[in-house]
């Protein structure tokens, strides 16, 4: 059985995957890491989060949705003591982020590593449109 998919590819693993996959009503966005607009990585989790969301929201642009229509997220973190230890900061600039106490899932997953060592949060999304 063929499924009707709706395909954004961009960055430099475009000819791998996609960074979202709508189908139907469901948008899966591949996990977005904490680069920014210029291309360099910050040092802390939380900058690194809050740009993960940049890069989430500018996927999400390409389906006609924004962080309203997001219901679920995996967030992988490689420093779990590291995450926890800024736990407030982080969630508070969460909320700022989505502009209320987002009504989400949500899972967090310790992992050795990501792509890159510099890199210490991943954000994996769904979303419903």
């Amino acid at each position: 059985m063929k499924i009707d998919k709706k395909l954004y590819r961009s960055g430099p693993y475009s000819d791998f995957f996609s960074q979202g996959v709508q189908v139907g009503n469901i948008l899966t966005l591949s996990g977005q890491l904490g680069d920014g607009e210029d291309g360099g990585i910050p040092k802390s989790i939380k900058g690194q989060m809050e740009n993960c969301y940049i890069n989430i929201r500018n996927v999400l642009k390409e389906f006609g949705a924004s962080l309203d229509n997001i219901i679920d997220e995996t967030w992988f973190v490689t420093d779990m003591n590291e995450c926890m230890e800024n736990v407030g900061a982080i969630f508070l600039a969460r909320e700022e982020i989505y502009g209320c106490k987002p009504e989400v899932s949500q899972t967090l997953v310790g992992t050795t590593a990501l792509v890159s060592a510099d890199y210490k949060i991943e954000i994996k999304c769904i979303a419903f449109l």
